[in-house]
């Protein structure tokens, strides 16, 4: 078990953007309007530090190379608790992010951990 997962909306919009983009990445920064939303990125192109915490890495089917997902460490002290699932809506998105010219968006959908799951995440 991880901290992310993602929905087979989601990982069929990936394949989708994949095909097109090549390797990918996502980014939750916590910020104002669209920076609450988790970004997607050709991989490599949002640089990640010391400021950031990697969630994980998303496999998806038919997609050769794992998605890194990263959040800015300000925010995941708050979210360091649940468990996050990436998934997709209809509605535009922030333009900075590869599915907004799809007519969708990627959100986050959380639950809190359980006490057994934080104990194997830690």
């Amino acid at each position: 078990m991880g901290r992310v997962d993602l929905t087979e909306d989601a990982a069929a919009l990936l394949r989708r953007l994949a095909g097109t983009h090549g390797p990918l990445m996502f980014h939750q920064s916590g910020g104002c309007c669209d920076g609450s939303a988790p970004m997607c990125y050709p991989a490599g192109e949002f640089r990640t530090g010391a400021s950031d915490v990697h969630l994980g890495d998303l496999t998806v089917a038919e997609v050769p190379d794992p998605v890194a997902v990263w959040m800015s460490a300000a925010q995941f002290e708050y979210w360091k608790h649940t468990h996050l699932t990436i998934d997709v809506v209809p509605g535009r998105g922030s333009g900075f992010s590869l599915e907004a010219p799809e007519g969708v968006r990627f959100l986050i959908r959380s639950r809190l951990l359980t006490d057994d799951e934080l104990s194997e995440l830690d």
